[in-house]
């Protein structure tokens, strides 16, 4: 089963792209989505769709798996990530893909073991699980790739 696991940003969107075969975890490809800061919010939203679309396309995910949003002290970034998931959430459906939601502890639990382990924890667990030389690369991405892999583990 090859699984889509996104984490949702405005400004940077991540995605990984993990596989299990015979009960091993198998990295396919992980990236980011980016759009600069000066664009304007529609724009950006056009093309986190139009990238994450691509991504379905090339590899047609059979399910996808989505960091839900936490609360965040600063409203603005809230709201912006919040728009980021909404167009997140709509290319999967629009995909046919059934969406699956993960708070960022329960992504660190089914990673680590322990729900307050930290960025660094979360990247060499992923790095180990997927018997990689080196965690994904940008942070953004690795993130995407410990939400599907938390998927694998919880389906």
């Amino acid at each position: 089963m090859l699984i889509l696991g996104i984490d949702p940003g405005t400004a940077i969107t991540g995605y990984g792209l993990v596989r299990e075969d015979n009960q091993e975890l198998v990295l396919v490809d992980c990236g980011v989505i980016t759009t600069p800061a000066g664009q304007p919010l529609p724009q950006r939203l056009q093309a986190i769709y139009q990238g994450l679309a691509a991504v379905i396309r090339q590899y047609q995910p059979e399910a996808a798996a989505v960091e839900e949003l936490f609360f965040s002290r600063n409203v603005r970034t809230a709201l912006s990530v919040g728009h980021a998931r909404g167009v997140v959430l709509l290319v999967l459906a629009d995909a046919g893909l059934p969406i699956y939601e993960y708070k960022p502890l329960e992504v660190k639990q089914a990673i680590t073991g322990y729900g307050g382990a930290d960025k660094q924890q979360v990247q060499e667990m992923v790095r180990m699980l997927l018997q990689l030389d080196q965690a994904p690369q940008p942070d953004d991405a690795a993130d995407a790739v410990a939400v599907a892999v938390c998927h694998i583990h919880s389906a």
